[in-house]
Order: C-alpha cells, then structure tokens, then sequence
C-alpha cells in the first residue's frame, strides 16, 4: 500500500471513523449538559451583583444558548464527517446548522419580547417573529431536502459520481478540515473573550456578533470548499446534472454566508432563499436523471 494512503487511512480512522464519532458524540451530551449547569450559575452569580452585566447573563432563558453552541460544533464535526460519504448529506448538514444557529438567536429574542399592541414596530419583537417564521420554514425544507436524498437512493444512477478516487479526494479534503476547523474555533473564542475583557466597561456586548462568531469564518472556508470539489469532480464526471446541482450547492453556501451580515428579515430570506435553491436545484437533479434513465 503506497505511504500516502497509509497515512490517509491512519488520519481518516483517527478524526473521522465511526468509533471516533461516537466518542465525540458522548462528550458532546456531557459538556452541553455542563454548560447549560455552569452558566446558569454565572446567571445567578450576576443577579446578586457578583458578575457585571453582560448579553449572556441576563436571564435564564439565555442559558439555552451555551447547550446549543455545544451542540453546533458537534453539528459541524458531523458535517466533516459525512463529507467523503455523500456530497448531498455534507449539504444537508450546512442546512442543519443555519437553522440551529437560528434557533439558537431565538432564545434571545424571546428574553427580548415585549407584549403589546405595538408588536410591529418593535424591533426586538420584529426579529423574534423573522426568526420563529425562518425556522419553520427551513425545518420544513430540509425535511423535503431529505425526502429526495431518500428517492435518490432508490434511483439506478447511470453515472457513478463517488469513485473510489473521488472518494479518497473527499477524505482528504474532510481529514484537512478538521485541524483547520478546531484551529479557526479556537481563534475565534480567543478574539472573543478579549474583546469581551477590553469592552467589559461599556456593559452588554452585542450578541449579534456573538452569534456570527466562528460560523461567519467556517462558511467562508465551506464556500471555499464546496468549489474544490466542484472543480474537482469534473476529473469524474462532466455529466450536466451532476455540474449544475453541484453548482447549485455553491450558490446555497455563499447565500448562507451572506446571511450573516444581515440583520431582519434580510438575513431571513437570504438564509430560506439558500435553502430553497439546494432543495429546488436536488429535485431538477433527480428529475434530469430519471429522464436519463428512460431514454
């Protein structure tokens, strides 16, 4: 076996096996659990006067905020992880995490909420109405994303996309990815927590920022990634379906990262319209092979 599969499978097996993932997923449930006792206690600590105001410690509400964190990174893991199994499901795992990440400013908005006729022109109760709406929605969509992955499998595919070379790409770009993912969370968190130190005087730091943090970089490597093995693929298959929904993924990654520096419902429709393409661009892909196949 030559040394650079030799390595590949050493690395593979190490970050991204089936063993390791179910390590993962145990500390994932222990830490969430964890967090959510911790910081509910730093709640409590800042209601009697031990800790100075901040966005996270304002109610209790707010501490579904830390579990939920927890539970993204583990959602990104997994999208690494089903990356050299099928390019779909790594796409299906990018909608997973847009809509956590929603409903996560949820709980935000609820402690924001102010009951009264004049919920319109509010803007807190604005953003929680966009969100609450958005995550319907998407939860809706990626449940039809994954209705037709689920047809795809029953569908004779005439051009085999995952070769075993298209596959070894796959895990190779998956095994760089997550060195690359643990170093981006780390220097994320490390330019969050001085920043929260250097502006600990000005009182509540934004959480709007807090909730772009690490996922605004992480999209940006994923669009870089999706275009890797667009280009890549076509050394595979220059079949027209499989270019286009290809494509199609691409587009849908760089309106998620979009969203982002969007506020309202500017960054709500942005995120639906991203999800909307992958799921309508998968449907036109089965669709164009089933013809294929009747010909």
């Amino acid at each position: 076996m030559p040394w650079r599969k030799k390595i590949l499978l050493y690395l593979y097996a190490t970050f991204l096996s089936d063993k390791t993932r179910e390590i993962t997923e145990r500390y994932v449930v222990g830490l969430a659990i964890a967090g959510f006792v911790i910081h509910l206690f730093l709640i409590t600590l800042r209601h009697f006067g031990y800790l100075p105001e901040h966005e996270l410690l304002k109610n209790t509400l707010v501490a579904v905020y830390t579990p939920f964190s927890i539970i993204l990174i583990y959602e990104v893991y997994l999208l690494v992880y089903y990356l050299p199994k099928s390019i779909s499901k790594y796409i299906g795992k990018q909608y997973e995490i847009i809509t956590l990440i929603v409903i996560r400013k949820i709980f935000n908005d609820i402690s924001n909420l102010e009951i009264t006729s004049e919920w319109f022109q509010i803007k807190g109760d604005l953003q929680f109405t966009y969100d609450i709406l958005a995550s319907i929605i998407l939860f809706f969509l990626i449940s039809i994303f994954y209705q037709l992955l689920h047809r795809r499998k029953k569908v004779n595919m005439i051009h085999e996309e995952n070769t075993n070379r298209f596959i070894e790409t796959k895990k190779w770009v998956s095994v760089l990815l997550v060195p690359t993912l643990v170093v981006l969370a780390f220097y994320n968190f490390y330019l969050w927590i001085n920043d929260t130190i250097s502006t600990s005087t000005e009182g509540i730091h934004s959480l709007k920022e807090l909730n772009n943090i690490f996922f605004e970089d992480f999209f940006t490597i994923l669009i870089l990634t999706d275009v890797l093995l667009l280009l890549v693929s076509f050394l595979y298959t220059q079949t027209f379906q499989h270019v286009m929904r290809n494509s199609g993924f691409v587009i849908s990654t760089v309106l998620i990262k979009m969203s982002f520096g969007q506020e309202g419902i500017v960054g709500s429709l942005l995120t639906i319209a991203a999800v909307v393409i992958g799921v309508s661009f998968m449907y036109l892909y089965l669709r164009y092979e089933r013809m294929a196949l009747s010909d």
